[in-house]
């Protein structure tokens, strides 16, 4: 009877690691290349003919015919107001200083679409500037791949994975929380993706005083959204400057600080320069509080 029963325990516990040993593996040949094109964007997410079709190329259709008819809406509320201050007593601009803005705002919400070009490309290039010092330091490529060949590495040598061991639990800490790195950086790809649809309109507001805070909010999330990929980037470079080959209980904890490091970093930026959240693990929290 106890044999059987160590056959059973055996059983299910090698059930359990061969279930697991497949999740692991299909996360690690799927995810993380994925990951490298989430996370570190270029400006050809423009290039997208539906982004182009409800942008608005030439000017005259999409968001930017609304835009520009917003600018017409501006136009008459300031006519309607500086006719009305000469009896309220009220102060305006004047009426030079209003239509240089609007031609001013006017031009370059025309073309939003070349500038965020270019901001995307600015900092595509910073991000790989960052991390082409460390493959120079290193002589390996920084991304997410190889985070996860050297992670491996140091995890188990062996062929079979144990979930119940360290090493088994750490892997299993590793997978999950790049998961929730994948929907992060997910849903800060479609978020950058909206706030550089409503470019024009953010730019328009500068026209006047009452409407600029918008500006100043969308420039403040759009910033932390694309700084976000460059202190990515400086976070792996300090990743790959430790060594975790060594397979130590160092490594091992350093490692878990490094993979905690990054589900975070959008958090970090938030509370270094504002802007908004794309942790997925704190929206689904607050999703859930709202519902209560």
């Amino acid at each position: 009877m106890p044999e059987t029963q160590a056959s059973i325990t055996h059983t299910i516990i090698e059930t359990i690691n061969n279930i697991f040993s497949s999740l692991f593996s299909s996360v690690d040949n799927n995810l993380y290349s994925i990951l490298d094109d989430i996370v570190f964007i270029k400006s050809d997410i423009l290039k997208d003919k539906f982004i182009n079709s409800i942008f608005g190329t030439p000017t005259t259709s999409g968001l930017l015919l609304i835009s520009n008819s917003l600018l017409i809406g501006f136009a008459l509320y300031y006519i309607i107001r500086y006719a009305c201050s000469h009896y309220i007593s009220a102060q305006t601009e004047q009426p030079f200083q209003f239509i240089f803005k609007l031609f001013l705002y006017a031009i370059l919400s025309n073309f939003s679409y070349f500038l965020m070009e270019q901001f995307l490309n600015i900092n595509s290039i910073i991000s790989l500037a960052i991390r082409e010092v460390g493959e120079n330091l290193f002589n390996c490529n920084i991304s997410f791949s190889e985070l996860i060949l050297k992670i491996n590495s140091m995890v188990s040598t062996e062929n079979t994975l144990n979930i119940f061991s360290l090493d088994g639990l750490l892997k299993g800490f590793i997978s999950f929380n790049l998961l929730n790195l994948l929907f992060t950086y997910s849903l800060r790809y479609v978020i950058l993706k909206v706030f550089v649809l409503i470019t024009p309109f953010a730019i328009i507001t500068l026209i006047n005083s009452s409407t600029s805070w918008f500006f100043k909010s969308w420039f403040k999330c759009v910033l932390s959204l694309l700084l976000l990929q460059s202190f990515v980037a400086l976070i792996m470079l300090v990743i790959f400057s430790i060594n975790l080959s060594s397979g130590d209980l160092f490594s091992k904890v350093i490692t878990i600080g490094s993979i905690y490091a990054l589900t975070k970093a959008s958090t970090y930026i938030r509370e270094l320069i504002g802007g908004i959240s794309t942790e997925f693990s704190t929206n689904i929290n607050s999703m859930k509080y709202l519902i209560k």
